[in-house]
């Protein structure tokens, strides 16, 4: 394949949820920060050029170095981050665009804080691009599921039977996420989901079967699974 393959991972959140004094991206797990894991996994990828890691403006400096200290050759420069994650996500973009990159370009989108990306997962988003305008990963939603009213009461049980949970990372072509967001920042559309924006352009987007230890870190219980997942994995220190 003679298509770059260029992995943006937003960093840039302060995880309100994670309750703790340290951002999560920066959390040590078996002598590293959780984004250091995950960007060491992204870059084990043969079909992966280069990878983006996106950060807030204070943080570029100190991860410059851990990617010196881990060898991470494939980090090659770091998107300062934005407000939200759409806006650290077009920040990269357009970083990109900047640096003249080819339409027809892969990107894939990957939250900094999901260090299992399954093996051949990568692969598998890469190969059905050519047949859709944008591949997700996901699974079926299992739990019962109740829309409920802000006081907590139940207003209606959802059908699940055509739900999916998404996970990342996700798959699109340069020129069509670059369309897409340029779009969204047109008609001040805002979503927490990549796939989104190109499904509002009427893109074709196709979703594949991820995997249940492809976990996004989110709150200090999640660290917890996380952390005994590498025990079990055998990864130790990195």
């Amino acid at each position: 394949m003679n298509k770059k393959v260029i992995a943006i991972v937003p960093s840039a959140g302060l995880g309100k949820r994670f309750n703790s004094s340290i951002k999560k991206t920066f959390f040590n797990l078996s002598g590293a920060p959780l984004l250091i894991h995950t960007l060491k996994r992204l870059c084990r990828e043969e079909a992966v050029t280069e990878v983006i890691p996106v950060l807030m403006k204070e943080d570029i400096e100190s991860v410059f170095q851990m990617v010196k200290e881990h060898n991470l050759n494939k980090v090659k420069q770091i998107a300062q981050g934005g407000p939200e994650r759409q806006d650290s996500i077009y920040n990269a973009l357009k970083l990109l665009e900047d640096n003249k990159t080819a339409p027809d370009s892969i990107i894939l989108i990957h939250d900094g804080v999901r260090p299992f990306i399954p093996e051949g997962l990568i692969e598998t988003l890469i190969s059905e691009l050519n047949n859709f305008d944008g591949i997700i990963p996901g699974l079926p939603v299992k739990e019962t599921l109740k829309e409920i009213s802000p006081d907590g009461t139940v207003k209606s049980t959802v059908n699940r039977e055509k739900l999916w949970s998404v996970q990342t990372p996700q798959a699109f072509s340069f020129g069509i996420i670059k369309e897409a967001y340029d779009t969204a920042y047109a008609k001040g559309f805002y979503a927490t989901d990549d796939a989104a924006h190109v499904e509002k352009i009427g893109r074709k987007v196709k979703i594949i079967t991820g995997s249940p230890f492809n976990i996004k870190v989110t709150t200090p219980e999640d660290i917890e699974l996380v952390d005994w997942i590498m025990k079990k994995q055998g990864l130790g220190e990195v």
